[in-house]
């Protein structure tokens, strides 16, 4: 019984980190002309900030593609760059601003060729 309550506080903890950690990205990233990945409207131009989660190399259609996961604190979107390889600097963990349309595709919206910019 001990050993559930031990768990369920480590998880608790995990998730009251991950709130805060989500917080302050939202804090780091807001600025203005700057839209919040969750509140972004698809098929318009945005510029969104935020930190590189994953970064792989996925081809699609026989080309290859960059492809990134951005995370905000506010949600997730999936970047790629089609014909790319590698991109320097681009690497999880990497904080970026990006510009372009936000698309759908299956069950996730994707931003493809966006301008970028390293922060």
């Amino acid at each position: 019984m001990a050993t559930k309550s031990r768990l369920r506080r480590t998880i608790s903890k995990w998730a009251n980190n991950a709130e805060a950690d989500a917080r302050e990205l939202r804090k780091t990233f807001t600025r203005e002309g700057v839209v919040s990945i969750a509140e972004a409207p698809d098929r318009e131009p945005v510029r969104l900030r935020g930190t590189l989660r994953t970064v792989t190399l996925r081809p699609r259609g026989g080309v290859p593609a960059l492809e990134a996961e951005l995370y905000d604190g506010t949600g997730t979107i999936t970047v790629i760059w089609l014909g790319r390889r590698r991109i320097a600097g681009i690497g999880p963990g990497r904080a970026i601003e990006v510009s372009g349309r936000i698309g759908l595709h299956e069950d996730g919206r994707i931003l493809y060729n966006p301008r970028y910019e390293l922060l």
